[in-house]
């Protein structure tokens, strides 16, 4: 009898050291994706008047692997005077979320791949002045249509401003030049990993326009194209119905 106990014990104590790392994978899965939800930027809550017209258009760009929005310069710059000092004489400025040391640098290497993704990073916005129309400017890139009422693209204005890190006097904080074209990188708000990338960022401005996409595993650019794919499909069939 004694045999048998010791026997079920040790068992017991291997069972246990089995399923120790699953569990404890498990857990920093869940601890990731609470963070993940309540991670910088916020997004943003608003009550929408459901008889509003969505007839506010702008773009979401997909560069394989990156998303963002591109939005008429003079509907942004009330809430960030900077950028009409920044970028004169253009109507539409492209805006994206990311890593600090990925999204500048020049060169990848893996420690930077491995760094962005599994270490909460510091984060940029990339603001790119688009010369001509969004389409001919990224001719090599996806982009999809976004439809807004009043109430959504405001909402959406106020998420995309407060991804810029302020200094002290409300100001935002220039960096280094951008990657293409007239462009420039400026400090962000909240931290970049594997469970808030530059896709999440699109997709949670996306929700604080009205949009019901789903945020939390939207982390690719893929994710959130194939969301607007659909949308723009209903939209489509809905006016021919």
């Amino acid at each position: 009898m004694l045999q048998n106990k010791s026997s079920f014990h040790s068992k017991a104590i291997r069972y246990n050291e089995c399923y120790r790392v699953p569990k404890l994978m498990f857990g920093v899965l869940v601890l990731l994706m609470a963070v993940a939800c309540s991670a910088k930027p916020h997004v943003v809550k608003f009550t929408e008047n459901t008889l509003s017209e969505k007839t506010n258009k702008i773009y979401v760009v997909s560069h394989d692997w990156h998303t963002g929005f591109i939005i008429p310069k003079n509907k942004i710059q009330h809430l960030i005077p900077a950028l009409t000092k920044r970028f004169d004489n253009v109507e539409l400025l492209e805006f994206g979320w990311g890593d600090k040391g990925f999204y500048q640098s020049r060169k990848m290497t893996a420690s930077l791949v491995f760094s962005a993704i599994f270490w909460p990073t510091e984060s940029v916005v990339h603001v790119v002045a688009l010369s001509g129309s969004a389409h001919r400017f990224f001719a090599g890139s996806k982009i999809e249509p976004v439809y807004l009422s009043d109430e959504g693209y405001n909402s959406l204005l106020k998420y995309i401003s407060n991804s810029f890190r302020r200094n002290e006097e409300k100001e935002i904080i220039e960096l280094e030049k951008g990657l293409y074209g007239d462009s420039q990188f400026y400090a962000g708000e909240g931290d970049y990993f594997l469970m808030n990338t530059c896709n999440k960022w699109t997709a949670k401005g996306l929700k604080s326009a009205g949009m019901d996409i789903r945020t939390t595993f939207t982390l690719t650019s893929g994710g959130v194209m194939d969301y607007l794919q659909l949308q723009n499909k209903a939209r489509i069939y809905a006016r021919n119905d």
